[in-house]
């Protein structure tokens, strides 16, 4: 098999725009998602669509599914037979918990399956840019194995410790996007209250001290209340609660992350779980302003 074959598994927001960089630069890419159509255009740009989890057998398989569970139900005896033969090691890069990427592996260690937990940070901006905050856990020899297909998807990569210590701090990472834009909801929705032009507070804001990749990527969703999806507020409770989790196994006294868990369920709860995580500002204001 090429070794410099690579397979993304899940076309979303983020597998989408990381399958396009890994074809510009030139690795033999091969890609799967549920919904087939989502390959369209990365298939007319080269890359090779498999007909199932277990032709995306390749040296390096990343899951860009929403959490290790999706992953868990495609991997049926014929896909774990596929993925050993080729030596795979599966990049697990969503947000979940460390105890869930350390189940993985122990559960597909049989089959001559490795894993390594490597959570993204970045967004759909620095998928495409080939510029995300990359948080690697896992054995030296598999993290070298993978290390040249992070570089290609990452501007930071580092190597945290043994398998979990990335979705640790990933996890680190959700509390602080969390909460930026929790506040940013906040204050916007005061200058709003207040009669204040929140485009000259977008002004204010990136020129001063709480200026903030999160405010740059997400301050058009704030002013014109346009939640396209970048990441979901539902996805945002997944993560919360897996830091909950982990704070909590970290015996960590947490102040913030109760609030910040509640206001996203209850944003969740309006219906807006699948709309950009953003949308917590919608607590606030007037649905017919």
């Amino acid at each position: 098999m090429d070794s410099a074959r690579v397979a993304v598994i899940g076309l979303g927001p983020m597998g989408h725009p990381l399958a396009a960089t890994l074809l510009d630069a030139g690795l033999t890419t091969v890609v799967w998602n549920r919904t087939a159509s989502r390959a369209d255009d990365l298939v007319a740009a080269g890359a090779i669509r498999a007909a199932g989890p277990a032709e995306a057998a390749a040296p390096v398989i990343l899951s860009v599914l929403p959490d290790v569970a999706p992953l868990r139900e495609l991997l049926d005896a014929p896909t774990r037979e596929a993925w050993g033969a080729a030596g795979a090691r599966v990049v697990v890069l969503s947000t979940t918990g460390p105890e869930q990427v350390v189940a993985l592996a122990e559960e597909l260690a049989p089959d001559g399956i490795a894993v390594v937990d490597a959570p993204m940070s970045g967004g759909v901006a620095g998928a495409a840019a080939g510029t995300l905050s990359i948080m690697v856990g896992g054995a030296e020899e598999d993290v070298a194995a993978v290390l040249p297909v992070l570089g290609t998807i990452g501007g930071i990569v580092l190597h945290l410790g043994p398998l979990g210590t990335g979705t640790v701090a990933k996890l680190c990472n959700q509390i602080v996007v969390g909460g930026t834009l929790a506040a940013l909801a906040e204050a916007f929705s005061l200058a709003r209250r207040s009669g204040l032009d929140v485009e000259q507070l977008v002004t204010l804001l990136e020129g001063g001290l709480a200026r903030s990749e999160v405010l740059a990527q997400k301050k058009e969703k704030f002013v014109g209340r346009e939640y396209s999806l970048g990441g979901s507020a539902a996805n945002q409770v997944k993560d919360l609660t897996y830091a909950t989790a982990a704070a909590e196994g970290a015996a960590l006294p947490a102040r913030l992350l109760p609030a910040l868990l509640e206001l996203y369920l209850e944003t969740v709860d309006r219906g807006d779980g699948g709309k950009d995580h953003a949308v917590v500002q919608e607590l606030y204001l007037d649905p017919e302003a």
